[in-house]
Parts: C-alpha cells; structure tokens; sequence
C-alpha cells in the first residue's frame, strides 16, 4: 500500500491526539500540532480558518484542477473507561468518534503526497474543527474556505465499527440523516395535587403529547422515507403536591431529506397545537435543524467508489450501502461543491466493533494505512497526470 512506510509515524500522531483531546473549537493543541507537522511536510498552510481550522495546500504541475480533503479534529464531552497507554489525560475528554485516527491519516496522506506524490493540480487538505455540534464546517465556510481555497470537489471519510477492516461504502445521494433540535413548551395551570380539576396538569397533557409525537413517523411519513423523532428529555416545574402549570419537551428529529424534515417539523406543530387546544392550554414549538442531510453528489461518488475498488477490489467496496440515520457536519461543504461521504471499516471485534461515541470505543491502528492510502489513491487517480 502506498503510505505503510508511515504506519509508525501515524499511530504516534493518532495516540499523541488520542492522549491529548479537545471539544470543538478548543482544538488549540491539535490544529497547532497539525499546522507544525504540514509545514514540516513542505505544505502551504493557512491557520486559525473557522476558528481553530487549519488548511494545508499541496500543488504540482500546471494542472488547474483542485481536490479538496476533510478531517474533523473535535473530540466529546465523554470519560474514556479504556485502560490503554495513550488514555485520556483530559478528564471528562475522550476521543469516541475515531477523529484522532481522522486527522493522522489526512497528515499520513499529505506527508506522502509532497515526497512521492505522483499528480498533476492543487490538494486542499481541510482540517476541520467542531464536527460534533456540527459548526465547524459553516464556521470554515463562513470564513471563506471556497472562496480562498476552491476546490473542484470534496471528499470526507469516517471510520465504521462492525465494518471490517479493508472495506469501504458509500452511495450517490442520501448518505446521512439531518438532526433536527426540536423544545416544545406547554403553558397550563398549575395547582394542588388534590384537586387536579381546578388545574390544567401540564405533565398530563406533555404525556400524551410524548404519544403523539410517534404517529408522525408511524403514521404519517410515507414508510418509504425514513425518519426518526425521539423525546429525550421532559422537564416541568411540579413538585410534591403541587401540579405543574409548566412543562418542556426537547428532543431529537431525523430526516434524509429536507421535504421529510419539512413535513416532520409541520406535523409536530400541527399535533401539539392541536392537543393544547383541547386542553385548553398553550404550546410554543421551536424546531431548528442543526445538521442537513449528506447528499453525496453523483460524480464524486463515481471517483470515490472507483479509488477504493482500485485500492482494495471490488469484493470490499458497497458502492450502494444504506443511508445512515446519524449525522455528519460534512453535509455543510457537500452542499457547497460536488462531495462525498464514505465509510471505512474500524474492525469487527473488541473495542474498535464498540459504537461510536462509547467510552470503551477506540479507532483502530490497523485502519491507519488503508485509509490514508485510500486518500493518496483518490488524489493520483483525480488528478493524474
């Protein structure tokens, strides 16, 4: 594989980033590290894009293609429970998502490309912060990621556990869901425990407003088109022998379109109106989705399928996998220029098969060359000589 004389340099960087993590746009020693490391490797560097973002540019040739690379750096607000050498040495910090293992492959990519790098055009490799609350890409292209650094496409990968390792998958279209944040607060009238006529009870009328929100997806989305609408969290003002007149609903909607995160949005509007009304109380609904939907675009999914059969077979690449109901900040750029999303497998036992976002999860240093070879291989093929 392209980048295995590299295996050892990228799992020190992987475990260094893993020991060290960081929340979104707190990222100072990880994108300090990565700006350091890409100007050591001879690249252009560009810091501090979006906040704590960092840009790397890698040119050869007169080409005047360009292809652009994303990594996102942000860790979560999670306790590693992993005994391992490089744990955590930030309390209450933990890289759960695999971002550690993200960002030293694009640095294993980037390393190769400028020694042995065989192609004719210009690299953009985007090191991205805040995935996880899915504001660092808007805050890189607020900041004039595409205007400063156009690129003619983009690709993202994300590490999959349960997939094994040398796999890959993507689809054209659909790849990832949009989050919706959604807080429903019911006014009513609050009284005596022992005298619920003379109130309203707002958890009464909360509960079954909880019930009612799972028609939407089971009764009134077409069951062709997937969706998701989860109540997380139901908090009111009541007390021990007092009846709330106040209660908040918060919860979490998933969509892979913007017409179903339309229709899901109207639908709870319409049903806590509704249920309100007949009770005689009030409903204020505010429904903000945070996350679009990734729609890989179809020529960009072509190039990226096509470099991981070149790299792995055919046999270990899904070119139509499902769509995936979590969401990724990536759909921000993918929905700036042609992009697509793809997933690599992190392993099938221990550890690296634990979900995303675990405590126990830990990305795999064996994934490290596929993935940045995988990178290496798109780059050669688009922009070949």
């Amino acid at each position: 594989m392209h980048t295995a004389d590299l295996e050892d340099d990228m799992q020190l960087w992987r475990r260094d980033f893993h020991a060290h993590p960081e929340l979104g746009f707190k990222e100072h020693r990880t994108s300090g590290k990565v700006a350091d490391l890409l100007e050591s490797f001879g690249l252009e560097v560009h810091r501090g894009v979006g906040g704590t973002g960092v840009v790397g540019i890698l040119k050869r040739g007169n080409g005047n293609r360009s292809i652009g690379i994303r990594a996102d750096m942000d860790a979560l607000p999670i306790t590693e429970s992993n005994d391992l050498p490089h744990k955590s040495q930030n309390k209450g910090v933990m890289h759960a998502c695999g971002h550690d293992g993200h960002t030293a492959m694009l640095l294993g990519a980037a390393r190769h490309l400028s020694e042995n790098g065989s192609f004719n055009g210009r690299v953009v490799f985007v090191f991205q912060p805040n995935e996880e609350h899915g504001l660092g890409a808007a805050a890189m292209i607020a900041d004039g990621l595409f205007e400063n650094f156009d690129v003619d496409s983009i690709y993202a990968m994300h590490n999959m556990p349960g997939l094994p390792l040398g796999q890959f998958a993507t689809r054209s279209g659909p790849m990832t869901a949009s989050e919706s944040l959604f807080e429903i607060t019911i006014t009513a009238r609050g009284g005596h425990a022992a005298l619920p006529h003379m109130g309203v009870d707002a958890i009464t009328v909360g509960s079954e407003l909880v019930g009612a929100l799972q028609t939407i997806v089971s009764r009134k989305l077409d069951p062709g088109r997937n969706g998701v609408v989860s109540v997380t969290e139901f908090v009111s003002d009541g007390g021990r022998n007092i009846l709330p007149g106040r209660a908040v609903l918060r919860g979490d909607a998933r969509a892979l379109s913007p017409e179903i995160t339309a229709e899901i949005e109207a639908r709870m509007r319409q049903i806590a109106a509704g249920i309100c009304s007949a009770h005689g109380v009030s409903a204020e609904v505010d429904f903000q989705t945070i996350f679009p939907a990734t729609i890989n675009a179809p020529d960009a999914t072509r190039a990226a399928a096509g470099a991981a059969e070149a790299l792995v077979g055919s046999a270990h690449i899904d070119r139509n996998c499902q769509a995936k109901l979590f969401s990724e900040d990536f759909a921000h750029m993918a929905k700036a220029r042609s992009g697509c999303f793809v997933l690599m497998g992190n392993g099938t036992e221990g550890r690296h098969a634990r979900p995303l976002h675990s405590a126990d999860y830990e990305f795999s240093d064996k994934a490290l060359v596929t993935g940045s070879s995988y990178w290496v291989q798109l780059v050669e093929q688009e922009l070949g000589k």
